[in-house]
């Protein structure tokens, strides 16, 4: 007869700043999350002003899985990195204020990781959302799952396409990479997941994890050229030799930043 599977904690750390509007639904998203796991969510306010805060404390006398601070930060990536050294998961990942879980994420996620042991990390699907919680650019969102569907590390190099929202980890290999780089303003989730690839390859859960909501206040949402060429110099850290992967990233920068501006001229 073999023990049943451990039960394991998961941590979801939110970085805040001034996302009131969104963050009752963000928090339901993630507290109404129900199976066979404990859970933490950490949120690390960077000085909000919106009454997010208050909404927080007022959550967190109520519901002892929340735990909020709310302290001048350094930027995203510091307040997501003093997220992680404060919790205390077995399962980490990291949700946006204005972004979803889907219903059974979590449970799914911990399911996975207790019956794949060989599995480090692994991406689900993320839907787009725009600010009434409408899903929308499904050709791009389907994009990124085909791309996931076919995963080689060098392809990653070639283009980030995976979604940050519906990424887990286990906590042993966010200690065997180090933290997030807090140099970089908008590509940090790429730079750790060039770095977790090196470990070993993401397995893909094809099932819908969370939704990323498109905003005009939304940073990753903005797409800049500054945003891509920062992407650009983080996979250059591991191109190597690989002159190829190189030359295809640099394509494929200006194709999506090209692209991005044909879809604002259309409205979509």
């Amino acid at each position: 007869m073999t023990d049943p599977p451990r039960r394991l904690t998961v941590s979801v750390v939110t970085p805040l700043f001034n996302m009131a509007t969104y963050l009752p639904a963000t928090a339901r998203s993630i507290l109404d999350q129900t199976g066979n796991f404990d859970l933490e969510w950490i949120v690390t306010d960077g000085g909000s002003t919106d009454g997010g805060v208050d909404f927080l404390r007022s959550l967190a006398a109520q519901d002892p899985r929340v735990h909020c601070t709310s302290e001048k930060d350094r930027g995203q990536s510091d307040a997501i990195n003093k997220g992680f050294a404060r919790a205390r998961g077995d399962v980490l990942a990291w949700l946006g204020a204005d972004d979803l879980l889907e219903a059974g994420a979590l449970a799914s996620v911990v399911d996975t990781f207790n019956t794949r042991l060989d599995v480090n990390w692994l991406v689900g699907r993320c839907a787009i959302i725009d600010p009434a919680g409408e899903v929308i650019r499904k050709r791009i969102a389907r994009y990124k799952q085909s791309n996931m569907r076919r995963y080689t590390y060098r392809r990653l190099l070639r283009e980030n396409f995976i979604d940050q929202p519906s990424t887990f980890w286990r906590r042993s290999l966010l200690d065997r990479v180090g933290p997030l780089d807090e140099k970089l303003n908008y590509t940090m989730d790429y730079d750790l997941w060039l770095r977790f690839g090196k470990v070993s390859d993401p397995l893909y859960l094809d099932r819908p994890l969370a939704r990323f909501r498109l905003h005009p206040g939304s940073k990753s949402g903005a797409v800049n050229r500054g945003q891509f060429d920062e992407q650009y110099a983080v996979a250059s850290r591991h191109f190597g030799n690989d002159r190829v992967s190189r030359a295809v990233h640099r394509f494929n920068v200006e194709k999506i930043v090209w692209a991005y501006r044909a879809m604002r001229l259309v409205g979509w």
